[in-house]
């Protein structure tokens, strides 16, 4: 999804341009860039491809911050640090793994909403039936339809209250600034939910343990070494993977 964000965002700003492929006699044209405020741009048309330059450059940094905020990973990734700590494994698995699970889980559930977005926004604009005001306004509506569902209304509301624009909001025109906040809290509230769920089974073993060793007397073994294969059997036995996956999918409303 990040990657397809990156590639409508080049094109939103410096339009499209096919070529062939060059043969034995061709050579690939190769268009020229340059970003300067000197007496080299002689044109207004310089002046503003150098600005699209910028903004667009501007926009890919911030993109990984506009894919976390607007899509499900925060979930995912949250309820995968949980487990991994309740499970108390350290750093197994890695960073880079959950990172990368929760790239490719969010790829999955955002492929209806990306459907959506490059057939009524993208191919249009691609097939310039559309400009890119246009093309703008229709990739809002479906990823606001989708916040909206994964919104409580309470958060929604709240930040409602909180603005001091007088104008009334509906579903079709709810502003951006409104519901990307409302919908990054309540997407922490399901995360920490889910993640206080996982945490109970893994407890219960650790409460286990140490009152086993404590009875024993083995009051300087760690409770957690002694638990730790328990709680691994545990989570292989039940198809953890299988099941955290399954749970996190259909959380969303598809």
């Amino acid at each position: 999804m990040i990657f397809i964000m990156a590639f409508f965002i080049c094109i939103l700003y410096f339009g499209s341009k096919a070529y062939a492929a060059p043969t034995a006699s061709q050579t690939m044209p190769i268009p020229k860039i340059s970003v300067s405020v000197d007496n080299n741009s002689n044109t207004p048309a310089d002046f503003v491809d150098d600005i699209k330059l910028l903004i667009g450059l501007t926009v890919l940094t911030l993109l990984p911050s506009i894919a976390i905020m607007m899509t499900s990973f925060t979930r995912i990734i949250v309820v995968l640090g949980f487990l991994r700590n309740a499970m108390g494994t350290q750093q197994a698995p890695p960073n880079q793994v959950i990172t990368g699970l929760a790239i490719f889980l969010t790829m999955f559930i955002m492929m209806p909403t990306y459907n959506t977005i490059n057939k009524d926004a993208l191919q249009p604009y691609l097939n310039k039936q559309i400009t890119q005001q246009e093309a703008y306004t229709r990739i809002k509506k479906p990823m606001r339809q989708f916040m909206e569902k994964e919104t409580r209304k309470k958060d929604l509301n709240l930040f409602i209250e909180l603005d001091k624009s007088t104008g009334k909001y509906t579903t079709e025109n709810m502003p951006m600034h409104v519901i990307i906040p409302a919908f990054m809290i309540s997407e922490l509230k399901t995360a920490f939910t889910i993640g206080f769920l996982l945490y109970i089974p893994f407890l219960i073993i650790d409460l286990v343990v140490a009152s086993i060793l404590m009875s024993m007397g083995m009051m300087m073994l760690p409770p957690v070494m002694v638990s730790m294969p328990f709680k691994l059997l545990l989570f292989i036995m039940v198809d953890g993977w299988y099941m955290i996956v399954k749970s996190l999918v259909l959380s969303f409303s598809r």
